[in-house]
């Protein structure tokens, strides 16, 4: 799967945190790296590349202002989704779970279906997760790599079952030797955090299940 997937088990939130764009991985001295991952580079300019596009896609939209606003941290929420990218990948690989570009096409068309039309899924993309139009493919592939994975593993919708879907990300990025430029923050492999940000779908991974809220009878 591309390396670019931008998913969520629930799409919740909004993007957090700014940090300044970097030259070089001062704990291992290689210049132009935001990160390593694997033994592979992720680079600044690719981080750089990443917030450009989703900046001239929120300077295109009615709420621009606030979406800007609401996003400051960009650079580092890039850097994040390019290592969860590769954690979530791992993880997958692990179980033996991959996502074919035909599940990506139908899953696409049901969330346009369900969204109302291909404009709306791309303004909600990227108003909630600072997702540009030309990444949304990336974006449903990790949405159903993640599902798929959980029901591989037999992760349900349950507090033991975020539990155990959290324990195979932790352990994928264990198996990645992470190291992250400093300057963006520290990455720990059991939170699956960079610096303080961590993004939504995370968060909905390890919480404690919310109990149902009550039905309100018609008319009240």
């Amino acid at each position: 799967m591309h390396r670019r997937r931008r998913t969520a088990i629930t799409v919740t939130a909004a993007l957090l945190a700014a940090a300044p764009f970097l030259a070089g991985c001062a704990n291992d001295a290689r210049p132009g790296a935001a990160a390593v991952v694997d033994g592979e580079r992720i680079e600044v300019s690719t981080v750089q590349a990443e917030v450009r596009d989703t900046r001239a896609a929120q300077q295109k939209s009615p709420q621009a202002a606030q979406l800007i606003k609401d996003s400051g941290q960009l650079s580092r929420a890039k850097l994040y989704d390019l290592i969860v990218d590769r954690v979530v990948e791992r993880a997958a690989a692990d179980a033996g779970v991959t996502v074919s570009r035909k599940e990506v096409q139908d899953g696409r068309a049901a969330i346009v279906q369900q969204s109302g039309g291909e404009e709306q899924l791309a303004a909600m993309y990227l108003q909630q997760r600072g997702v540009s139009p030309d990444e949304l493919d990336d974006a449903v592939g990790r949405d159903i790599l993640i599902g798929k994975l959980a029901e591989s593993i037999g992760a349900g919708n349950t507090d033991q079952g975020r539990q155990k879907l959290n324990a195979a990300f932790t352990s994928a990025a264990r198996a990645l030797d992470i190291d992250v430029n400093p300057r963006f923050g520290s990455w720990s492999d059991q939170k699956l955090e960079l610096g303080e940000y961590k993004a939504p779908w995370i968060s909905q991974v390890s919480k404690q299940p919310e109990p149902e809220p009550e039905a309100v009878p018609d008319g009240a």
